[in-house]
């Protein structure tokens, strides 16, 4: 069962099984930030919690973030992420939006910032004026997806030098997986674990996931699940 947690008078998360998303307020309307794994009801929970317009923006379609997207007509999302969404049986409407589109919520505006890497599609959020970034699951100190279909280790790579574009415009970030919040300085981090994988300088050992094996390289700071 979901766990409602505020954050501030205008944001909360919501714990669900190992994943995290989240509910922005402004003063027009609200912003569901994905929808978890298991929660097919999410956005009857987050509508007793406000009395606004609510819209949705999926980070990127993993099945662990879109459990809810079939109470949504309409959604926002990367393009590159539809063929991911479809394979994983997502219905309904996608808005598209790209690096540098802002939706306002009225007084809170959020600004995308394209990821890929992850997934084809993975975007960050940029909370502007609460300096924050919530990050998918691109940027966290859990375990990092980064075996399969859709993943792309340059693009991760690439993603994670991209974010420092936007170095000084946030404080924290909100990833939906792992420990919450975390500090901008794990990018860096990330980027040299990722990097040792790339050039084949880590080590790693053979883990089973879902009933597939693959390979976990565990830093100190995060680990990456990789193919085998």
């Amino acid at each position: 069962m979901a766990d409602v947690i505020k954050i501030n008078d205008n944001t909360w998360r919501i714990e669900d099984d190992g994943v995290r998303f989240y509910l922005l307020t402004g003063t027009e309307k609200a912003a569901l930030i994905d929808t978890g794994m298991t929660t097919s009801d999410a956005r009857e929970i987050v509508e007793k919690i406000i009395d606004l317009p609510l819209i949705l923006i999926n980070t990127h379609a993993d099945p662990d973030h879109i459990s809810g997207n079939g109470a949504f007509e309409e959604f926002y999302m990367s393009p590159d992420e539809e063929d991911n969404y479809r394979e994983n049986n997502g219905k309904g409407t996608i808005i598209p939006v790209r690096e540098g589109d802002v939706i306002d919520l009225g007084e809170r505006p959020l600004m995308v910032i394209d990821i890929p890497g992850h997934t084809p599609g993975s975007i960050a959020i940029l909370d502007e004026k609460s300096r924050v970034l919530i990050s998918g699951d691109t940027v966290q100190d859990g375990k990092i997806f980064m075996f399969g279909k859709y993943r792309n280790i340059d693009d991760y790579i690439e993603s994670l030098k991209h974010l420092h574009l936007y170095d000084g415009q946030y404080d924290d970030i909100y990833p939906m997986h792992g420990t919450f919040p975390i500090k901008p300085e794990l990018i860096d981090k990330l980027l040299s674990g990722a990097m040792e994988i790339k050039t084949g300088t880590a080590t790693g050992k053979i883990v089973n996931v879902f009933g597939k094996e693959v390979r976990l390289y565990m830093f100190p700071y995060a680990g990456f699940l990789g193919e085998a």
